[in-house]
């Protein structure tokens, strides 16, 4: 690993236990960022922590009084952390999406911190397609509390810097596919026990490698002049469909079931019911479906043009080996 410059930018990653954020921990250590990684309730990974250029820290978002410490000398920060997986996102997600980056937010302009980068996704613009792609505006109204809500982040890091020292930055990605995500394992393991389902109706999306999200918000992080929304995508929209029978065909089992929506909606409910009465994660959440039935394509010639202009995978034919 190189050796990490004493006068370096250091780098605040919240939400780096989860599996984005621990992805681009381990990417930035083997890159000698200097980082401190901010976690709540769920340790770091024994190897990330051990790290030479890592600073564990514990705060919450939800005690606005334990980020200044956190913050103090921090140049990016690096936004990741939430709920996921819980049943009923309509009743916490605007307290835990909104009210805790609102207070993330408030702390970083008072600490100063010099860019500001929220982690968000395409489906915040609405139902977009190839011929009419998601271009970076703010002013629209999705349909599902995940997309409402980080919306609402988004403008919350717009309005809220303009005119102070903060840098924003919004990173909308594309879904990430490649070994060691937690959706596409998942798939896998579905897959392999003949339980994969997907409804009927084409849903375009727009893919994005493991490896090419690391390079695109690491540039985020270190290169000059980058400011505002930037779509992370590949080169060439799919259906969720076709995504998911290409998966399953490299990953040998079955094609996936077409299901009906009702059915599908029925298993997210029990999921969420299960997880009620056991106090479980669930996999699966009405929102969830909601969001996931959300077509997205993306313009991205903001992110050759100012992050990163040439992808290790442009297309789902080149990066299918990596899942």
């Amino acid at each position: 690993m190189p050796e990490t410059a004493p006068d370096s930018p250091i780098i605040l990653i919240t939400g780096a236990a989860g599996n984005l954020g621990s992805l681009l921990a381990r990417h930035l250590i083997q890159h000698a960022h200097r980082l401190r990684l901010m976690v709540h309730k769920t340790p770091l990974p024994p190897d990330v922590e051990a790290a030479p250029n890592v600073t564990p820290l514990h705060a919450d978002l939800a005690d606005p009084s334990t980020l200044p410490a956190a913050l103090a000398g921090v140049d990016v920060v690096v936004h990741f952390a939430g709920i996921l997986f819980a049943p009923r996102p309509e009743k916490f997600l605007p307290r835990t999406n909104t009210q805790w980056f609102r207070h993330l937010l408030e702390a970083c302009i008072e600490a100063g911190v010099k860019r500001v980068i929220l982690i968000s996704f395409p489906h915040t613009e609405g139902p977009t397609e190839p011929e009419h792609p998601a271009t970076g505006r703010i002013d629209r109204e999705p349909v599902s509390v995940h997309a409402r809500t980080r919306l609402e982040e988004e403008r919350l890091l717009m309005y809220m810097t303009k005119g102070k020292a903060t840098t924003p930055v919004i990173l909308r990605l594309g879904m990430i596919y490649g070994r060691g995500i937690l959706m596409i394992d998942a798939a896998r393991r579905l897959a392999r026990w003949r339980l994969l389902g997907v409804w009927k109706e084409p849903t375009w999306i727009h893919l994005i490698s493991t490896a090419d999200y690391l390079a695109a918000t690491e540039a985020a992080i270190a290169k000059p002049g980058i400011e505002g929304i930037y779509n992370i995508g590949d080169d060439q929209p799919v259906t969720l469909q076709h995504f998911l029978d290409k998966a399953c065909q490299e990953w040998n089992c079955p094609r996936p079931w077409r299901m009906p929506l009702w059915l599908i909606y029925t298993a997210a409910w029990l999921c969420e019911l299960f997880a009620l009465v056991f106090r479980t994660k669930s996999p699966l959440t009405r929102d969830f479906i909601r969001i996931g039935r959300v077509p997205y394509a993306c313009d991205t010639r903001r992110m050759r043009e100012e992050l990163i202009p040439t992808l290790l995978h442009p297309t789902l034919e080149s990066g299918l080996p990596t899942l």
